[in-house]
């Protein structure tokens, strides 16, 4: 009876959505059904947000199940924003509608500035100052961030451009949250050791398009020491350790005690769960991250040594980290309470190698050289995160194929945030944003982040006058030649000079030497580089020298590379090129070639037809023969 009612109920409610004044039949046999069922029929999900609003348009009684606050509009909040519901509180009071309305102008204006960038900072990289718009825009930031990740998450292979700068906005947005809540991180006493609270800030940073949080990571190590728990149940069953509640930190001072729950620790840890340091591949920026070592069940000694130390915290073992040159530890202290120790009453524990127990010469042996005592002490929370940090920046140092050096950015300022008077870091920085050409959008304005930068650094260090010079020199050029750049330069295929050229943009292309996949984004009618890189490259060992076209290619492996014509040849299988600027110039894959999006049309404004002809003839013909 009551499922007739609905139904009859849902079939009037199209109606009263659409027409201004309802036929008083239709509205009586409506508002007169039980509240719980008409609460039932807004909420089915049939409704847009226009029709709640008319339909409590209609009459009393239905305008007060549609409140404000109440259950209709939460459901339609939730319907179309479902990852939000996280952030409110069963018991808070909200005004829903309010609520939806804030979400969708903050959607509104979140697409108006990606759809602006493309257009802004098509030529360069999105510079210092280019999130000005997004800082400024009224509204809860988590709205804003909401409508990023709902554009990242659009389905297919279009809107590649608006991802591409969704994605960068969204991991600014985060990135100045996290690096704001490190920076308070930091001025904790010297006596707060929340060593994985620090581990995951520098997780967070360095990843912030993913899904981490300290919860979620404590969770995870709170399961291992209940495995732990079990394990140390079989070894002693009243363990004072298995009394702990979550949350507790409780030390236990008898060593046997302790012994206990270490070699627990190990077996659950090394036999059961199959962690291990990773050798193979030891310098892999995964290593550090503290939710890829539990993902993976790998990492380095300093990320081991964190897991392990976490653990044994919980579990009423105080180990203490120590900062031992080339492979980091934990310490055991094996003395009397109160007596004087020194570095010999220490048991060394390497996370790295199953939780081996070292003495001071094993410690030696295990690094080839012998080290002073001081090296042997225990280490504060800022000390262990800037060894991590320092380890990024080394591996960021490394990067070869990562042509943005984002690892290099990400390190740079962590370190930065915890020492920002460290000269040779900002020389480094500043250098980075040179090469980047990573310029504020007004780059005459005073407040340009490269010249804030050498202003610090001189101020710091008068000796680095030179450095600084030098690139003050650079800097000041850049904004002059900006201040006199012409319009977009537009390359027409028709022109006589680009007579030889014989592929577009857009089209999917194979290295015929090196056998890579690309996609090409740009070209000129004969080589434009300089006399060394041609010499370098051995361009003149080709048959037809540096008198050829040239093609700007985005290569799958992630580099940029410029190809002469006689080296590319089409790619018969055409496939999606995973290369993270790929949104920056194209719009959509269409499964044989990418569709450039405006700003790369206009420069290129002849080759979408070349590229329709070459589909045509090449993998058209190939269809048909296949058939």
């Amino acid at each position: 009876m009551a499922a007739a009612a609905v139904d009859s109920a849902m079939e009037v409610v199209p109606a009263l959505a659409e027409e201004a004044a309802p036929e008083a039949a239709g509205l009586s046999c409506l508002v007169n059904l039980p509240g719980e069922v008409l609460e039932y029929i807004l909420c089915s999900g049939s409704l847009t947000a226009a029709d709640i609003g008319r339909v409590s348009s209609t009459c009393r009684r239905l305008r007060e199940l549609c409140q404000s606050s109440g259950k209709v509009w939460k459901e339609q909040f939730r319907v179309r924003w479902p990852s939000l519901m996280k952030h409110y509180s069963p018991t808070d009071y909200v005004n829903w509608l309010e609520e939806y309305k804030v979400r969708q102008k903050a959607g509104l204006e979140a697409r108006k500035i990606v759809a602006s960038f493309s257009k802004r900072f098509f030529s360069e990289h999105v510079p210092c100052n280019g999130f000005s718009d997004i800082e400024n825009l009224e509204g809860p930031e988590i709205f804003f961030e909401d409508e990023l990740v709902c554009i990242l998450n659009m389905e297919g292979r279009k809107a590649l451009t608006w991802k591409y700068y969704a994605k960068k906005i969204l991991y600014y947005l985060r990135q100045q949250k996290i690096l704001n809540n490190l920076k308070a991180f930091l001025q904790q006493p010297d006596d707060y050791e929340s060593y994985l609270e620090g581990a995951v800030y520098i997780d967070q940073y360095c990843n912030p398009l993913s899904d981490i949080s300290l919860r979620d990571i404590q969770a995870q190590i709170d399961s291992i020491v209940e495995l732990v728990c079990k394990t140390l149940r079989g070894i002693n069953s009243r363990h004072p350790s298995l009394a702990f509640k979550a949350g507790e930190s409780s030390m236990i001072m008898e060593i046997e005690l302790q012994s206990q729950v270490l070699d627990a620790m190990n077996y659950v840890l090394y036999d059961q769960l199959k962690f291990k340091g990773n050798r193979m591949d030891y310098y892999n920026a995964l290593n550090l991250y503290m939710h890829q070592v539990l993902i993976r069940r790998t990492g380095i000694p300093i990320s081991m040594s964190l897991l392990y130390l976490t653990i044994a915290r919980q579990l009423g073992v105080p180990l203490e980290p120590v900062n031992f040159p080339s492979h980091f530890l934990l310490r055991w202290c094996q003395g009397a309470e109160g007596a004087t120790l020194d570095i010999f009453d220490y048991i060394y524990i390497d996370a790295f190698g199953k939780g081996k127990q070292l003495t001071v010469k094993e410690c030696e042996y295990l690094i080839g050289q012998h080290v002073t005592a001081a090296l042997y002490g225990v280490v504060n929370v800022k000390k262990v995160l800037q060894r991590m940090v320092g380890n990024l920046l080394s591996l960021g140092k490394r990067e070869g194929i990562d042509q943005s050096y984002q690892l290099l950015r990400d390190s740079l300022d962590l370190y930065l945030a915890m020492y920002p008077d460290q000269v040779q870091l900002l020389l480094l920085q500043a250098r980075l944003y040179f090469h980047l050409g990573i310029w504020p959008e007004k780059s005459f304005c005073l407040v340009l982040k490269v010249l804030d930068i050498l202003q610090h650094i001189q101020t710091l260090d008068p000796g680095q006058h030179g450095a600084v010079g030098y690139l003050v020199q650079h800097t000041l050029e850049h904004i002059e030649r900006k201040k006199e750049e012409v319009g977009v330069e537009v390359k027409l295929r028709s022109h006589e000079k680009h007579r030889d050229v014989c592929y577009a943009i857009g089209l999917i292309m194979k290295h015929k030497r090196y056998g890579y996949n690309c996609v090409i984004y740009g070209w000129d009618p004969t080589c434009m580089m300089g006399h060394e890189w041609i010499r370098n490259m051995n361009v003149h060992s080709l048959p037809h020298g540096h008198h050829q076209p040239f093609y700007n290619v985005l290569v799958e492996d992630g580099s940029c590379r410029y190809a002469a014509q006689e080296n590319l040849e089409y790619n018969v299988e055409p496939q999606e090129i995973s290369h993270p600027d790929v949104g920056r110039y194209f719009s959509e894959f269409t499964g044989t070639h990418y569709i450039p999006n405006a700003e790369l049309e206009i420069r290129y404004p002849e080759d979408l037809e070349s590229v329709y002809e070459t589909v045509q003839n090449i993998y058209s013909a190939k269809k048909e023969n296949v058939e």
